[in-house]
């Protein structure tokens, strides 16, 4: 299906610094809502504490069900309906971690009837130490790291045939990383700066390829937690599932436009500019692109209307993913591989 006529020249190239431009405008945005919140809002997975999740037979005031826990010790008790109007279903997240033994499911049961007349349902009740919720901090600052280097080597191999220069260099970052964690040093510093290091020895080695998809990854990364944070939207596990199906999102379709660029740098023996051959592979594959990303989105905004509360921030993660990784393949990654082109 041919979505944009095939001989369509839009001038991305000759517009890029208005997607720079606006990329860092929400990325300052994002980074100043960060600094005023003290970093991402972090659900029960990383900050620790204590998700109940109760039923009511009738409708009850949200006001009074804080009241309830409250009396409990819970004051800072966050209160949230979920689910149907008619299921009267709330979910009552709190950052102190308590024992999920009968005891407190009773106690909890009692305050709240008392203040409500109204028996609750208990239907869950889930704790997170603040130990555990520190190692999957850890663990998930670690594995987006991780799946950024190995995209590094596929890139570098792929486009420039430098697999083992590549594999040794994201290897020994790697490793150095690795056992940084396990000095217990902080992963919110030890991250960026080995990314710095890493797009800085890209250059250094010629792996444009690489570090052009990596800075627009980071990107895409960096802007959807930006939005996270200036919507107060929470960080959990599913959100992190979302970041890396991101990464794999924008990587695929970057994939796509750079094997156009290769092929007309490479084939096309026109006397183009090299900006002008790298516009054309961007309008070659402009119409994949566009079918690609609106038949993705309206399933994603499908789920995020109709699948629930449980996957709500999961899907929204992945809609701006998507959009912003699209976004990206265009106006970042393709210039920055004609500005190390440039530079070499």
């Amino acid at each position: 299906m041919q979505f944009v006529k095939h001989n369509v020249n839009f001038d991305f190239i000759g517009k890029s610094k208005i997607g720079f431009g606006l990329s860092l405008t929400i990325i300052i945005a994002g980074i100043i809502s960060l600094i005023i919140h003290n970093g991402p809002k972090l659900g029960i997975d990383f900050a620790g504490g204590t998700n109940i999740r109760i039923q009511f037979s009738q409708e009850v005031p949200i006001s009074k069900i804080r009241t309830a826990f409250s009396k409990i010790g819970l004051e800072k008790a966050s209160v949230q309906k979920v689910g149907k109007d008619e299921e009267h279903e709330f979910q009552i997240s709190t950052s102190k971690p308590e024992m999920t033994d009968k005891g407190f499911a009773q106690s909890i049961s009692e305050a709240v009837e008392a203040e409500t007349s109204v028996k609750p349902i208990i239907r869950q009740i889930e704790m997170v130490g603040p130990q555990v919720g520190k190692d999957l901090r850890k663990k998930a600052l670690l594995a987006i790291f991780y799946s950024l280097l190995f995209i590094t080597i596929y890139i570098s191999g792929r486009f420039e045939l430098k697999w083992i220069i590549s594999g040794v260099t994201a290897g020994a970052l790697m490793t150095v990383v690795y056992f940084l964690s396990v000095m217990n040093l902080s992963m919110v510093a030890i991250i960026p700066i080995a990314l710095i290091i890493s797009l800085i020895l890209f250059w250094y080695l010629k792996l444009f390829y690489a570090m052009s998809a990596i800075i627009a990854l980071i990107h895409d990364v960096f802007i959807t937690i930006g939005i996270f944070s200036i919507l107060g939207y929470e960080f959990s596990l599913p959100v992190i599932a979302a970041l890396l199906t991101i990464i794999g999102y924008s990587l695929n379709d970057t994939i796509i436009v750079f094997d156009r660029i290769r092929e007309n740098i490479t084939h096309d023996n026109s006397k183009s500019s090299l900006s002008e051959k790298i516009n054309k592979s961007i309008n070659g594959t402009l119409s994949r692109t566009i079918l690609t990303s609106l038949t993705t989105l309206l399933v994603l905004i499908a789920l995020f209307f109709l699948g629930g509360q449980i996957i709500h921030n999961f899907t929204f993660a992945m809609i701006v993913g998507v959009v912003v990784g699209t976004y990206s393949s265009i106006f970042i990654a393709s210039p920055i591989i004609l500005i190390a082109k440039k530079g070499e």
